[in-house]
């Protein structure tokens, strides 16, 4: 009987082109149909293996899901940025290469990162999604987070209308 290793750990720069992998596979079947193909290819391609290398270089909270070999996912997270919203942490992104969707490894994922966030004293956070993303909206409020705000982003010609859920302690 062989075992899969699973964990969740901090990225190292090795991992930089396999997040950019995962970022890529997995932003294509959250937002095909969703943000306009175009928009959505530029943001893709903003995302290469040096921007994750210097992202990781630079600190940026990058947690990776690695299984076996694979780095299956990845949250990154920090600090709030909106600042109307009175938070004090955020999951900027936790994404999944769709053949790891549904198996409880998006919660583990999101465990570590809101685990992370609180060890440095950032006890209550916010997740933001866009509301046409039903995958992501429902898996939110599968994980308790209350809708606390609405907004809408730009992406290209189309304004695309985003939810915030939130969590306290």
């Amino acid at each position: 009987m062989s075992t899969t290793l699973i964990e969740v750990r901090q990225a190292r720069t090795t991992d930089a082109a396999a997040i950019a992998e995962a970022h890529d596979e997995a932003w294509r079947a959250a937002y095909q149909g969703i943000i306009p193909g175009a928009e959505l290819q530029k943001l893709i391609n903003r995302r290469g293996p040096s921007w994750w290398d210097s992202a990781i270089r630079k600190g940026s909270r990058i947690s990776v899901l690695i299984f076996g070999d694979i780095v299956a996912g990845y949250a990154n997270y920090g600090r709030n940025r909106a600042r109307s919203l009175h938070f004090d942490g955020e999951i900027y992104e936790l994404y999944l290469r769709p053949e790891f969707q549904g198996l409880g490894f998006g919660r583990r994922l999101f465990v570590a990162a809101r685990r992370d966030l609180m060890h440095s004293g950032l006890r209550s956070m916010v997740i933001w999604a866009l509301s046409d993303n039903e995958a992501a909206t429902e898996f939110y409020r599968t994980l308790g987070g209350r809708m606390v705000a609405r907004s809408s982003e730009q992406f290209g010609p189309r304004s695309l209308d985003k939810v915030a859920f939130a969590w306290s302690n």
